[in-house]
């Protein structure tokens, strides 16, 4: 099959990569010249773990274009990867994805398939279709959600969870579905509405189960319980499991917190009171205070002129996003109260703080210490020199990632999330 794919960010690319892998033609449409060029120069214009080796490999089957028309051009289906970033009002901004719909209505046939990646609100779909034709357009539209972690995106992609595809026709979804035929997983379909909301309720469950572990380190640490035990004891029960039991600085990234807003929204538009995922983003934007509280404590209850060093500022490891990174908004926190932040990043860069190129370099003169990402590579930087370089002598693990007995064997102090204690 032949397919457009409109979008090259970690969505679209990794997508379009993908199935190039499965043996599909595609044809990648992209408005910024600058990662246009990288990706007709060979390059990679995000990190993402396995994407530039499969770029590598399916480069007979892709071709990038920067006019949108021409990406289109012969295509069986047009997936759409734009982005719908969070509105001023805490909903989806479809902009975006209209636009292209709009561009996009009369350049392809009616037996063409427009099928919506990105996410959006519960009834996108029918309004685009109902969009489609307003414009005089007889090609169906299916939503088709994506459900691809950063730093994990290719393997996801090649060995999925599940594929759900929603359509008013059946037969539509069948044809998505047949895409990946060569793929063992179950595949869920149903109708446009309820596969939107399958990808809203998982983004916005895990975030709600993030942040009840976060809460629950909290806990511990007030009645002197450790976390790691209690999340390994409760994930040994099968109706629970061990996945998002780590705590950390709360959630970040391009989806969780647009999309439980974006949830928020869509409750709201329908009447109801979602109070419970009200107290999830109030609950996740607390952690990220109480952590740059204990960031102020560690200093010795002020920061101003203090030297902060952060490991760490993408959202998480394995990715250079920054969207919405914890580690920023904590070293935003920090800033305000004038400390100087100081960190290093093996993969991600940002001008809100000033970038060094290690982790020693971050420690160096450090009054304290803060993990925030949980890059292995950390766990393996020699301690001892850690403790020789900073001018003060505390490290706050907002990741739980270092073992505590070898950062007090080097003579530091050790502050984790819900640890003995910390």
């Amino acid at each position: 099959m032949v397919i457009a794919v409109i979008g090259a960010g970690y969505v679209g690319l990794v997508t379009a990569a993908g199935l190039a892998k499965l043996g599909h033609t595609v044809r990648l449409g992209e408005a910024n010249p600058q990662r246009l060029e990288t990706l007709r120069a060979g390059g990679v214009p995000i990190y993402e773990e396995g994407l530039a080796d499969l770029l590598a490999e399916v480069s007979d089957r892709m071709t990038f274009h920067g006019d949108n028309k021409e990406a289109v051009e012969g295509a069986d289906f047009v997936f759409l990867c734009l982005p719908t970033p969070e509105g001023p009002d805490g909903r989806a901004d479809l902009t975006f994805i209209n636009a292209v719909v709009d561009e996009l209505a009369n350049e392809v046939g009616p037996e063409t398939i427009f099928v919506v990646k990105s996410t959006v609100p519960p009834g996108t779909v029918a309004t685009l279709s109902k969009r489609l034709a307003d414009l005089g357009s007889s090609s169906r539209i299916v939503s088709h959600p994506e459900f691809l972690r950063e730093g994990r995106a290719v393997g996801d992609f090649l060995d999925p969870d599940r594929i759900v595809v929603g359509a008013f026709d059946r037969a539509d979804a069948e044809r998505v579905a047949a895409l990946y035929e060569s793929l063992d997983t179950e595949v869920v379909i149903t109708d446009p509405t309820s596969s939107e909301m399958i990808k809203y309720a998982s983004n916005s469950y895990l975030a709600a189960r993030l942040t009840f572990v976060n809460t629950l380190a909290n806990l511990c640490e007030a009645v002197g319980a450790d976390i790691v035990d209690v999340t390994r004891g409760m994930g040994l029960d099968h109706r629970i499991g061990p996945h998002f039991l780590q705590p950390g600085p709360g959630y970040g990234g391009s989806c969780f917190p647009k999309d439980t807003s974006a949830l928020i929204g869509v409750a709201e538009d329908a009447g109801y009171e979602f109070g419970l995922l009200r107290a999830v983003i109030e609950a996740d934007e607390e952690q990220r205070r109480r952590i740059a509280e204990k960031v102020r404590q560690a200093a010795g209850g002020g920061l101003r002129g203090r030297r902060i060093g952060m490991w760490g500022v993408a959202f998480k490891a394995g990715t250079d996003d920054t969207r919405e990174s914890p580690a920023l908004r904590i070293a935003a926190l920090l800033q305000q109260e004038g400390a100087d932040v100081v960190a290093y990043d093996p993969e991600a860069k940002s001008d809100m703080v000033s970038m060094v190129s290690s982790p020693i370099d971050a420690a160096d003169g450090a009054d304290v210490l803060v993990v925030a990402t949980e890059w292995p590579e950390f766990k393996e930087v020699d301690l001892k020199e850690v403790r020789r370089v900073m001018k003060g002598h505390r490290v706050v693990d907002a990741r739980n990632l270092l073992d505590p007995t070898a950062v007090r064997a080097a003579g530091l102090d050790y502050w984790g999330l819900g640890r003995p204690g910390a």
